[in-house]
């Protein structure tokens, strides 16, 4: 199923596109959830429902003609998460970052998966993103794939991490260079530099529409892989290609990580990291490394940012100035001397 939260008349409604055309699921049958996180929260039984309203949607047994795709106003496909973590999942990234900055591949990323938490409440779908001043220092994309949590469970195995996957789904993790940078400095975050928006969208697809894709995981890894393509277009020019298969932690063992001694939660949403050239900051750095006269780019207001995944639709954001002089960069103290 390919699920979409949407709006109607300025309310918020939980849909299932298929062919072209988005349905209300409460609309077909008042029995079931209104919410993506509702859904989850109601386990495999309430997801059958949802197949068995795919199924007669399918076949014609409604009453609603569906609403055109392009004309709907699609929000993130869970508006509230009940967390959001991101990953680290790609050497390729991490690789050609630090070699870019001077320093050494960490080893410790080939020991285990690691992940860090953002704002769950920031959260969005495709449309404008709205960034203050400071967000424009050194704005960046950052090109992922998404898991969304199915159940609740702690403790979990790699082995069996796989069947808490609700859902996949496109990850624009933005972020805010010079915040970002200026923070870590402290050996504390990201924070700042992300929390402003992560956008997430255009809809939620379960595990069974790209069963298709399955491919074998990297060498000493466990958990589903999937040969998926990944692009990403800045004002229509291409900046960025991957495939999801590059991954070298996989899902099932970042959920591993992420369940020991606490519960993942349904409505969770991971992350997988930056695929490989999927940012300014990795772009920049490589094109530095190889000229000297190389410009950097970094995003700017109006902007329109495409990524694509294959079979997991496309998801577009327009970058918006918020008009303000205000500047937590200027709020910086002076350093006092010892």
């Amino acid at each position: 199923m390919k699920l979409v939260t949407f709006l109607l008349n300025n309310t918020q409604k939980l849909g299932i596109y298929t062919n072209g055309k988005i349905y209300d699921v409460n609309a077909h049958n008042g029995k079931l959830p209104n919410n993506m996180l509702s859904l989850l929260q109601g386990g495999e039984s309430a997801m059958d429902e949802m197949r068995q309203a795919e199924l007669e949607i399918k076949e014609g047994k409604t009453n609603q003609e569906g609403l055109p795709y392009s004309d709907s106003i699609l929000l993130a496909p869970i508006t509230n998460p009940t967390s959001c973590r991101d990953g680290y999942a790609f050497r390729q990234h991490v690789a050609a970052a630090r070699r870019n900055r001077g320093v050494p591949m960490i080893p410790e990323f080939d020991q285990y998966p690691i992940f860090y938490f953002t704002n769950h409440n920031a959260i969005q779908g495709p449309g404008d993103i709205w960034c203050m001043p400071d967000h424009f220092q050194k704005l960046d994309f950052e090109l992922e794939v998404a898991v969304i949590v199915g159940k609740t469970g702690r403790n979990i195995k790699a082995e069996k991490a796989d069947e808490y996957i609700a859902g996949y789904t496109i990850m624009n993790d933005m972020s805010a260079r010079t915040l970002q940078m200026e923070e870590m400095l402290l050996n504390l975050g990201p924070a700042k530099g992300k929390d402003f928006s992560t956008v997430i969208g255009p809809y939620m697809v379960t595990p069974d529409e790209i069963k298709e894709t399955l491919t074998s995981a990297k060498a000493n890894h466990t958990g589903n892989s999937h040969n998926l393509d990944m692009k990403c277009w800045v004002n229509g020019i291409e900046v960025s290609s991957g495939n999801v298969a590059q991954m070298d932690w996989t899902f099932a063992e970042i959920i591993e990580r992420c369940a020991y001694g606490v519960d993942v939660i349904a409505g969770d949403v991971i992350g997988s990291g930056t695929v490989g050239t999927g940012c300014f900051l990795e772009l920049n750095g490589t094109g530095l490394l190889n000229d000297k006269s190389f410009v950097p780019q970094w995003l700017k207001a109006n902007d329109i940012v495409e990524m694509e995944i294959t079979g997991l639709g496309k998801l577009t954001s327009t970058i918006k100035a918020v008009e303000s002089s205000f500047s937590i960069l200027d709020l910086k103290k002076a350093t006092l001397e010892m």
